[in-house]
């Protein structure tokens, strides 16, 4: 997408003559300008000349937006793009206006209803008094003359927008009462006393200068509210260090932030900020990473670690290599995140955007019908024409332009602040309307990572004893199971003994000699060619088999002595049952997805607390049971954005969770930047949050006007309610401010808390699901079966695979039909049967 700033829009008509005079263009595949933020997001394959003379040919004017090479350059132009220029220039014009004005009220309805006196020299000088209030409002009009070059300007572009309206207002209530000035001097001429009192009670000056004034002070309060809307933003990109401590010769060097370049060293010392993405060469140090993360416990780094730019350094000193910098930096890229969501346009938008389109000139088409039928009932000229103004300066197109930009950039703003990026305003919205969130297991739900959950000693061997013999034999393996197990002793300070002769057999386990013994560990076939015994801990062994856990027996072949069994198993993370919960509470259906076999996955999903588990699909057909889940409600789909990302396309709304540093994600509407489940649902209660804001913002809006045009127009008058055009210019000015400030209410929501979680109405057609993947299955042909035992071996040692759903084993065919619920090769189908002693002939 590239992105222009566009210059000279006052309210949506502008945004809309834009947006459509681009979407013409021949290579505009999708165009979306953004009111709030002057910007214009373009897609296809239109040159930036062409876009640009499309721009200025609807009356406007349009920049590119710089690309910079540095975190700290970028960070500055997007900064001038988004500082508040307005809203000092309006401090000035509403200065000077109301210094005016005040002058201006007193000669007109100060002297004529309440009697106020006047210099001497004016005393019973009509006309000297209409000319002053002719010279003031005239002075008022130029402080103000932006509202008339802009409004004239786009109609004569046949573009009108919220200053046309305001332009014409202003000018009809001045060319008539200057038309009233010039009837008086007539009448005067005449010696008509009484005509000359009637004149001067048809001067409308005070009313153009209060209605330019009053508009004035409503974009004032306007800009200064939609200046907060991006504090968000605008904090981010502050973080962005200017210098960085580069070593060079073995000596720091403070070099500009634009220097650094990948593969450069750099030192961050306690206290300073990373400067850039990199990976920690030595020392340790606790970083805090809050303001990317939103975590704000400090997270330990150390030699391997990644480092993002713009995360403190609390303790420690760090020698890193840096790896991205620039635009490729994780901050970066969570700037641009925010500002491409704040440049699209949500679904609900629509709506306003064509009302927006056909508001103006419908007004200016109501107050011409309006002045044109008070006269023709017999009402006075400057009554009819007050009804005309009325309708023009109480019409706010700008309420209905900024009632949902304004809410996605503070939502979206809100949410990364706490680690919760929404790409675009598309997924923001379509989050909220969520009914069915599926899990991936694997670093979703669980960890992602091994860990011991049980140890178990035989005989007089301790627990102590056994992780001790345990850790030493695993050591060397490099195998994820077995790093498990050396991780657990580590946490529990018990060092690791060397071993001699280690061998790693494949598919059994491993043997090492250990204090002058021999010791082996692995499963159940490994012990028995041993001739070990096994004993009661083969019923442990199934138990712990049928929670999803991987049993892992441990033997002195020396003794012939079994001296226990450790079981690990990916684990359910400490917040998941929580998160799942309160999405529960939420009214979300709440289903587990993945690859591994129906009795593991059962045990995940009921320590989780999952609705529905649905196991043994493939990751090329997950794609599909999504696509099958949609026909039942909106679906988001949570995984880790790389294995997941068919999924996470199909779904209504990908969630990416887990990212860290890698925040570009294609696959993923949504990116969490931690690994806590929680952020699943708190990201779908600010997307609620911020949908309710935006519906109650365009309730306002269209409020507002469908109540204020008909009593400007005096349809109300036979109730006794009629509306001055002052008031309607107050009236216009305070409604955006309204819009912007509910708006800002957004930065007061607090997304972890569940309290006020109520459940949305569900549009859930089912709660089943046919998994529409082909199961994969293999026959084998084997060798040395003889009875009904034998086949329940093969089925067990089958079925004791991950991949394994279900073994169909006949000792008379000589045959295993295997069902698998993931990739597995033939050799470690044909391994596990032969550790049994039958001889495979083949695979099919």
């Amino acid at each position: 997408m590239n992105q222009y700033i566009v210059t000279g829009m006052t309210c949506a008509a502008c945004s809309a003559r834009v947006e459509k005079a681009v979407g013409k263009l021949p290579g505009v595949t999708s165009c979306s300008v953004s009111l709030l933020t002057n910007s214009m997001g373009v897609e296809g394959s239109a040159s930036p000349g062409e876009i640009i003379a499309a721009v200025e040919s609807a009356g406007y004017g349009a920049t590119e937006k710089g690309q910079a090479n540095a975190a700290a350059r970028e960070s500055s132009v997007s900064e001038d793009s988004l500082k508040d220029t307005q809203t000092p220039l309006l401090k000035k014009r509403l200065f000077w206006s109301m210094g005016f004005l005040i002058v201006l009220m007193y000669f007109s309805m100060g002297h004529m209803m309440w009697g106020w006196p006047l210099p001497g020299a004016l005393a019973g000088n009509h006309i000297a008094v209409g000319l002053i209030q002719l010279l003031l409002t005239g002075i008022i009009m130029v402080i103000n003359q932006r509202f008339f070059i802009s409004g004239f300007k786009s109609l004569w572009h046949r573009s009108p927008n919220m200053d046309t309206l305001v332009a014409l207002g202003a000018a009809a209530a001045f060319v008539y009462s200057t038309y009233a000035l010039f009837a008086m001097t007539g009448a005067q001429l005449r010696g008509d006393s009484a005509a000359v009192m009637d004149y001067m009670m048809e001067l409308y000056f005070e009313s153009a200068g209060m209605i330019l004034a009053l508009i004035t002070l409503g974009k004032l309060l306007e800009a200064r509210s939609k200046g907060r809307t991006t504090d968000a933003l605008k904090s981010l990109m502050k973080l962005a260090p200017k210098t960085a401590a580069l070593i060079r010769d073995g000596k720091e060097v403070q070099v500009p932030i634009e220097q650094v370049m990948p593969g450069d060293a750099f030192a961050v010392r306690p206290g300073e900020s990373v400067p850039v993405d990199g990976i920690v060469l030595e020392g340790t140090a606790a970083v805090d990473e809050s303001a990317l993360t939103g975590e704000s416990v400090p997270v330990d780094k150390g030699p391997g670690d990644s480092v993002s730019a713009a995360t403190l350094n609390k303790s420690g000193y760090l020698k890193c290599q840096a790896t991205r910098v620039g635009q490729d930096t994780t901050l970066s890229q969570i700037i641009q995140m925010v500002s491409d969501a704040a440049a699209t346009k949500a679904p609900i938008a629509k709506v306003a955007d064509k009302v927006s389109g056909i508001f103006v000139p419908t007004v200016i088409a109501l107050a011409i019908v309006t002045t044109a039928v008070w006269l023709i009932l017999g009402s006075g000229a400057g009554f009819a024409l007050a009804r005309g103004i009325s309708v023009l300066v109480i019409s706010c197109p700008c309420a209905l332009g900024l009632a949902t930009p304004v809410a996605i950039m503070v939502g979206s703003g809100l949410g990364a602040k706490n680690g919760i990026l929404f790409k675009t305003a598309v997924s923001l919205e379509a989050a909220g309307r969520t009914d069915i969130v599926v899990l991936d297991k694997t670093g979703t739900i669980t960890s992602g990572e091994p860990k011991v959950t049980d140890v178990i000693p035989a005989g007089s061997t301790t627990g102590s004893e056994l992780l001790t013999i345990a850790a030493a034999l695993e050591n060397p393996s490099q195998h994820p199971l077995g790093a498990a197990i050396v991780q657990e002793a580590l946490s529990k300070d018990i060092p690791l003994q060397p071993v001699e002769g280690f061998t790693a057999i494949h598919g059994r386990g491993v043997r090492a000699e250990l204090n002058g013994g021999t010791y082996i560990a692995g499963n159940r076939p490994m012990l028995e060619e041993s001739g070990i015994a096994i004993g009661p801990l083969d019923n442990e062994a199934l138990r712990l088999s049928g929670e999803g856990k991987t049993p892992m027996f441990f033997a002195s072949e020396t003794n012939k002595q079994v001296l226990g069994l450790i079981a690990v198993a990916d684990t359910v993370k400490e917040d998941s049952p929580e998160a799942i919960r309160e999405m529960q509470a939420m009214g979300l259906r709440v289903v587990m997805l993945t690859g591994d076999n129906q009795r593991t996955a059962q045990a995940i999903g009921s320590q989780a607390g999952v609705d529905e588990v649905i196991a043994g699909v493939l990751p090329d057909g997950k794609e599909a049971v999504i696509r099958q889940l949609k026909t039942q409600g909106k679906v988001a789909m949570v995984g880790d954005g790389i294995n997941d990302a068919p999924a996470l396309t199909r779904a209504d709304t990908g969630i990416a969770i887990g990212a860290g540093t890698d925040v570009a994600l294609d696959a993923a509407d949504v990116v969490l930047m931690k690994s806590s489940l929680k952020d699943v649902p708190a990201a779908l209660r600010l997307s609620r949050a911020t949908l309710v804001n935006i519906h109650q913002n365009l309730f306002w809006a269209f409020f507002y006007n469908t109540i204020g045009i008909p009593l400007a127009m005096g349809l109300l008058i036979p109730l006794g309610l009629t509306l001055n055009p002052m008031f309607g210019a107050a009236a216009m000015s305070l409604s955006s401010f309204c819009v912007v400030s509910n708006a800002l209410r957004l930065n007061l929501f607090k997304l972890y808390d569940p309290r006020h979680d109520h459940r949305f109405k569900k549009r859930v057609k089912n709660n089943t699901i046919t998994k529409e993947t082909k199961a994969m299955t293999k026959t084998m042909k084997i060798e040395g079966m003889m009875c009904g035992h034998c086949e329940a071996r093969v089925k067990k040692a089958l079925e004791a695979l991950a991949q394994v759903d279900s073994a169909d084993v006949s000792h008379e065919s000589g045959t295993a039909a295997v069902t698998l619920s993931g990739n597995i090769s033939d050799s470690e189908l044909k391994a596990a049967v032969e550790a049994q002693d039958y001889k495979v002939l083949g695979i099919e």
